[in-house]
């Protein structure tokens, strides 16, 4: 087996593409519609005017929480502790104990390379993690459990963790994550993730610009 280095990723697995996020919008006025008894008046496209006027300059982002996304990332290990500090999310993570390397990646154990490495430290990098997976593999050949061999695994490793949250909880999660102040590396799936969202879901997140300070990015309304 051969270690592997791969880019980071994301799969918006809920809402679908199409109009799923569209009808996330329509749930929201439907459910915000309800304190005024005004369920008659919603139509096909009401939630154009209503979203704006009632959530963007209203501020009742309350309502905003009756619809849901969930998003499975593919990041290092290190990002998703970060990830995780996000305590109103639910988590899925794959876990290194339960897991056999071996079994599960037969082509070799999966890392990420952090940006901006020089040749220098791309190559210590790399050295580190083949190393760290030979050893590894070694230890479940000596049949230490997969709870004890993942003790030598670096923070690189890889790993899918699935994050459901309500669409008020993504805003905040956008604007402090694609932030100047961000980590790089987690810059690289939050930032075209904020741009599918974007796509997916009008109105909520046109105001989030990427790369603005964290600071600017909290004076927005969430």
């Amino acid at each position: 087996m051969d270690m592997k280095i791969i880019e980071p990723s994301f799969m918006i697995v809920s809402p679908w593409p199409s109009n799923k996020g569209i009808d996330a919008l329509r749930k929201i006025e439907s459910m915000a519609r309800i304190s005024h008894a005004s369920e008659g008046m919603q139509t096909e496209d009401s939630w154009k005017r209503f979203i704006p006027a009632v959530v963007m300059d209203h501020g009742d982002w309350s309502v905003v929480e009756h619809a849901s996304a969930t998003v499975k990332f593919r990041v290092d290990r290190g990002i998703t502790h970060e990830l995780v500090r996000h305590r109103l999310f639910s988590f899925t993570q794959e876990s290194t104990r339960f897991v056999n390397g071996r079994k599960s990646y037969p082509d070799g154990l999966e890392f990420i390379q952090p940006v901006d490495l020089s040749k220098n430290a791309e190559w210590r990098f790399r050295r580190v993690c083949s190393q760290a997976e030979e050893d590894y593999l070694h230890m479940l050949d000596e049949k230490v459990r997969p709870q004890e061999a993942r003790s030598i695994l670096p923070n690189a490793l890889a790993s899918t963790i699935a994050v459901t949250g309500n669409l008020r909880n993504w805003r905040h999660f956008l604007l402090m994550r694609t932030s100047k102040e961000t980590h790089p590396d987690f810059r690289r799936v939050t930032v075209p993730l904020l741009e599918d969202f974007k796509k997916l879901i009008p109105i909520l997140y046109d105001d989030i610009e990427p790369n603005a300070r964290q600071i600017d990015n909290l004076r927005k309304p969430r």
